[in-house]
C-alpha cells in the first residue's frame, strides 16, 4: 500500500476542516434561535408591544391548541390588551433542526400558563415553530400547538 500523496492529504484536512468549520456554523445558528425564542417568551410574558413587534414576523401564522388562529396584528393586539396573560412557560424539551440557511424549525414540549387575566390554565403542549432569518434578524415566523393527552386509564382485566 502506498502512502497518501501531499495532494491527497491536503483535499482530507480541508474536508474534515470545512466539516468542522458547518458544525460550528450549526451551533452558532442553533444558539442565535433559542436566545431569539427566550427573548420572544420574555416579550410576550411581559405583554411588550415593541419587543413583541421586533421579534415576531409580519407573516406570522399562529394556531393555538384550541384551533384558534392569529396573525402577527390579532396576537399582539390579544397579549397587549391582556385578553390573552401569560403567566408561566416552562420549556421541558425544546430541539432545532435547521432546515435550510434562513430557517431553522423548533420543536418543544412546553408547560404554559395562560388565560384571560382572571382564571389561568395550565397547558400541557407540543409544538413546532419555525423560524426566519430576515434582514440578518431572526423572526418568529409560524407556531402550531397540540395538547398532550392525559395518560391512558390502566385497562381493567
Amino acid at each position: 500500500m502506498t502512502p497518501p500523496t501531499l495532494p491527497r492529504c491536503l483535499l482530507i484536512l480541508l474536508v474534515l476542516a470545512a466539516t468542522l468549520g458547518l458544525r460550528a456554523s450549526d451551533e452558532a445558528v442553533i444558539a442565535a434561535v433559542r436566545a431569539a425564542d427566550d427573548e420572544r417568551v420574555a416579550a410576550t410574558m411581559a405583554a411588550d408591544a415593541a419587543r413583541m413587534d421586533a421579534i415576531y414576523s409580519d407573516g406570522l401564522h399562529y394556531t393555538h391548541s384550541n384551533g384558534k388562529f392569529d396573525t402577527k396584528k390579532s396576537y399582539l393586539d390579544s397579549v397587549v390588551a391582556h385578553r390573552t396573560v401569560y403567566s408561566g412557560y416552562e420549556y421541558e424539551k425544546r430541539d432545532f433542526q435547521i432546515a435550510t440557511p434562513d430557517v431553522v424549525v423548533m420543536t418543544a414540549h412546553v408547560f404554559i400558563t395562560a388565560g384571560n387575566g382572571t382564571a389561568q390554565n395550565k397547558n400541557d403542549l407540543n409544538i413546532q415553530a419555525v423560524w426566519r432569518l430576515e434582514s440578518g434578524k431572526w423572526r418568529f415566523l409560524s407556531w402550531l400547538s397540540s395538547k398532550v393527552p392525559p395518560p391512558a386509564s390502566p385497562v381493567a382485566k
